[in-house]
Parts: structure tokens; sequence; C-alpha cells
């Protein structure tokens, strides 16, 4: 043992704490997110099923839907802050428990009255959930790798992370054949992995004793709140109401405030500063619009796959697959291209060709051909899959004075809100030109004005299933008249998605314009990204 007077002796080893194994680390944090990702998709397919069980609206289910993808949006930069505060591990494993009881719940809902206030009200939680778990999750990656090896594990962990959207859609078919509350339970083996890697990882304990702004959570909750429900609400309550109008604009009203209020607030939730860095701007903008189309294809291919072509929740998960063909090959060349020359050229082909695929896609809907359109849907795959895991890593290593946990606050607030909105526009936009090209269908065939418009609204709302399942039953000459056009029906509702898959190319448009205004830096050519907080023991 050491000498008392200071002599040397023989040397003692004092034991410290294991050092992070970061394959682990790594694949504790995929797991965790996959869960996210997965359930923005799966529950696109068992929507019918959903919808015909519990005698759902389609704006009920669209709600359920929409529900995630809002919580997700309005918590995120909290998640963020609140991961930095108290701890990017704790947090992890706090949002992942969120998430999986609540994933529980909803496959618990009764089957009565409360269904939808139900589904809606743990949709919600769940995006709390991942709101609070997916900012933790990149945090742990960005601590446990060094600075040489952090960038390939951020284009791995957001390239994987978005490719595992493919098994929504797949999972879903499948599990719906069973029972489509099993759509939620598949969450929980996959939680309790993620849960086991994170503490066979060894992950370093990090935190920052920093207020939290509850005034700025508050604001943009409520402003992305506001703003969604009146374009969610538009088909229902029309573009000509004051109730709509008031949300939209109250909602972005708020926005602004929370921006004017960030900017004085010493601590801020987000801080804003960092849209002064043009390519960080750029990148942003650019998943935005991306994300207009992204998420919200799910929803709409499934719904159109199952009415105009009348395929199972099987063959319509078959009918993404082609979509997430284009998408999985695409994102292995979008992040060698960030690699080799940044991340502009990859998102001004990414956005050139998602455009150029929803748009080719949208020509061939009336088609009523699954096999016809798998290469336009590949094509719109592979745009999305060449531009997002460049867009959100060139995002993430731009922090400069931020921490990465804010800045990916920031970008995945931007990629959620966006995911809510686009959703809500092409719902209330699919709503409206359904009704009206049935109701011209109705009409040609002999049925009066006000009943013809009736029947078109109502089919509009059903329309979230197999036709062939929803014939009406009525002996009327309206349902006589509606029986014998549902072929005829079936082919207003493909040129309505037409509406749909034509935006989204323009969406695509837009973010190739955006791409443009990239200065085309590498981060590698400017100052490095600050180094991770230091650990508080």
């Amino acid at each position: 043992m050491p000498d008392i007077k200071g002599r040397s002796g023989p040397e003692v080893a004092v034991a410290g704490p294991a050092p992070p194994n970061q394959t682990l680390a790594l694949a504790a944090t995929m797991f965790a997110v996959s869960m996210t990702f997965i359930d923005q998709t799966i529950v696109a397919i068992a929507a019918p099923s959903i919808v015909d069980e519990l005698d759902l609206s389609a704006s009920g289910m669209q709600w359920v839907m929409n529900a995630y993808l809002l919580a997700l949006a309005a918590f995120f930069a909290l998640g963020g802050r609140l991961a930095d505060i108290l701890g990017h591990r704790r947090m992890m494993v706090v949002g992942t428990l969120i998430f999986v009881v609540s994933s529980v719940l909803c496959g618990c809902v009764p089957d009565d009255s409360f269904a939808q206030s139900w589904l809606i009200v743990f949709r919600a939680t769940q995006g709390l959930g991942a709101a609070v778990m997916f900012p933790a999750a990149l945090a742990v990656v960005v601590a446990v790798f060094p600075v040489e090896r952090r960038g390939r594990a951020l284009a791995l962990f957001f390239g994987l992370s978005g490719a595992l959207t493919a098994l929504g859609p797949l999972l879903g078919g499948w599990l719906t054949d069973w029972t489509w509350r099993a759509i939620f339970w598949v969450n929980v083996p996959v939680a309790v992995v993620a849960l086991v890697l994170t503490a066979l990882a060894h992950i370093p304990h990090q935190a920052r004793r920093e207020r939290l702004d509850v005034p700025g959570a508050v604001l943009v909750a409520a402003g992305m709140g506001l703003s969604v429900l009146g374009l969610q609400q538009a088909s229902a309550w029309g573009w000509s109401s004051v109730a709509t109008w008031a949300c939209i604009l109250g909602g972005l009203a708020v926005l602004a405030v929370f921006c004017a209020y960030e900017l004085r607030v010493e601590e801020p939730l987000i801080k804003l500063q960092v849209f002064r860095d043009k390519a960080f701007s750029a990148d942003s903008a650019v998943l935005f619009f991306a994300m207009l189309a992204f998420v919200p294809v799910f929803f709409f291919a499934s719904v159109y796959a199952q009415v105009c072509l009348s395929a199972s929740p099987n063959q319509a998960a078959l009918y993404l697959l082609y979509f997430f063909v284009g998408f999985g090959i695409a994102s292995q060349w979008g992040g060698r291209i960030l690699d080799r020359r940044g991340a502009r050229p990859a998102m001004k082909l990414g956005t050139a060709l998602g455009a150029v695929g929803f748009a080719l896609w949208a020509g061939k809907l009336t088609d009523l051909s699954m096999h016809d359109q798998w290469l336009y849907a590949a094509l719109a795959g592979a745009g999305i899959g060449l531009l997002l895991a460049p867009a959100s890593t060139d995002a993430v290593n731009r922090s400069l004075n931020a921490s990465y946990g804010e800045v990916t606050g920031i970008t995945q607030t931007v990629r959620n809100f966006a995911a809510a909105v686009g959703l809500a526009v092409f719902s209330t936009v699919l709503t409206h030109v359904t009704t009206d090209k049935v109701a011209d269908t109705l009409q040609a065939r002999g049925v009066p004005h006000g009943p013809a418009r009736e029947a078109a609204r109502d089919i509009s709302e059903a329309v979230t299933g197999n036709p062939d399942a929803q014939t009406p039953t009525g002996q009327g000459p309206v349902a006589t008249v509606m029986r014998d056009s549902m072929n005829a029906i079936r082919m207003d509702f493909a040129e309505a998605n037409q509406w749909v898959f034509y935006g989204m190319a323009i969406a695509l448009g837009i973010g190739f314009l955006c791409a443009l205004a990239h200065p085309g830096t590498r981060v590698t050519d400017e100052a490095p990204a600050p180094s991770s907080v230091p650990a508080d023991r």
C-alpha cells in the first residue's frame, strides 16, 4: 500500500464508472425511437378496422392519427429541455415508460361511447412520451460517441430510424388480421428490449442546472394546437366559418407571441438565434415541406388502396412497401452524399425526385391498378429517403451555442408540426373534393341536389375502408342509386386522392426551392460543433 509519508509503494487501482458501450447505447436508442416512428404509420393500416369496431367517424379517426403527431410536435421542444436539465438517460427511460403504458391503454380502449375520446387522449400521451424520449435518445448518441465518429452515428440514427417507419404498415397489416389492438401492444416487447439495453450500456448521466421555460412550453403547445385544430376541422366547419379562421389565425398569433417571448427570456425553451445560420434555416424548411407529404402519405395511400383497389389490410401494407423500397435504397445514397459532398446536393436531388415521383404517382391513381403504380411510389419514396437523414443530420451538426437536445427539439418540432398540418390540410381537401365529385355523380343519375349533397357528405365521411363491405343497405331511391354507382364513386374517390398527391408533389417542389437556399457549406468546413456537456455526477 502507499507509504504514508509519500514514498512510493505498490499502486492500487481505483474502480471508476464503467465506460459506455457505444454499440449497446446506439442499439438502445434505436429500439426506443423505433416505436415512435412505427406508430406514425401503423395506425393508418388498421384505421378501417378501428372505425368499424368502435363506430368512429372519419374525422374522429383522423384525430386519432393527428393527436399523436400534434402532441409530439407541441411537446418536443419541452422534451429536449427536460433532457438537458434532468439528464438524458433518465428522460429516455421516463419517455419510454410513458409511451409503452399509453400504448397498452390504447389497445385496451372500451367498445362504447367513450372509445373515441379514450383513443385520442392516450394517443396524445403516446406523443408526449415520444416527445420526451426522442431528444434524450439523440443526446445519448451524441454523448457516447466521440466527435470523429459522431457524424456517422447520427446519420445511422436518423437513417435507420426513418427506415423503421416501413415496419409500421407491414406490422399493421399482419397484426390487424389478428386484432387491431395488437398494433399498440406490439410496443411492449420493443420497450422492454430498449430498457434492458439502456441498463447494460452504462450511459453516463448528463444534466444542466438551468430553469425550465414553462410559459414558453405553454405558448408553443397552445399555438400549434389551435392552428392544427382549425385546419383539421375546416372540413366539418367549412372555410367560411368564423371558428375555423379564429383557430388558425389565433394559433399563428400565439406562435408569434411565443417567438417574441423566446427572444427576450434569459433561458428560453428554444434558442431561436440558431435560425441565423442560413444552412440550418434551409435544412429546417426542407424538412417542413418534406414532412407535409412523408407521414400523411401512409394514411392516404392506405385508405386509397382499401377503398379504390378493394385491398385488404395486408395488401394495403404491400402497396405501401413500394414506397419504402425506394426510401430504403435511397437513404443509403443520401448518407454517402452527405459524407462526400454535404447536405445540399442530397436535399436538391431528393426534393426534385420526390416532387416528380408524387406527381407521376398522382397521375396513375385513376388507373385503379396496384401494380401499375409501383415505380412512381418507389420514386416518391426515394426522394424522401435521399433528403431525410442528410437534412436532419446537417441541422443537428449546426447546433452553434445551443445544445444538441435544443436543436433536435427545433428540427423535430418542425417535422412533426408539418406532419400534423399535412394530415389536417390534405384530409380537408380530400373530404371536400370527394363530396363535390360524388354529389355530381349522384345528380347525374337523377338524385336531387339536396339529397345528393347529403349522401355525398356521408360517403366522404365513411370512406375509410373497403366500400364493398359498406354498400348502402336501404330501400330508398338514393340508396338504390348509390348501390348502382359504387364503381363510379370509387373513381370519384381516386380522383379526389389525386388532388392530395399533387399537393404533396407541390410541397416537395417548394422544398426544392428551399434546398437551393442552402449555402452548400459543410460542418467540417466551419467551426466544429460544440462538445457535449460535461457529466454532472
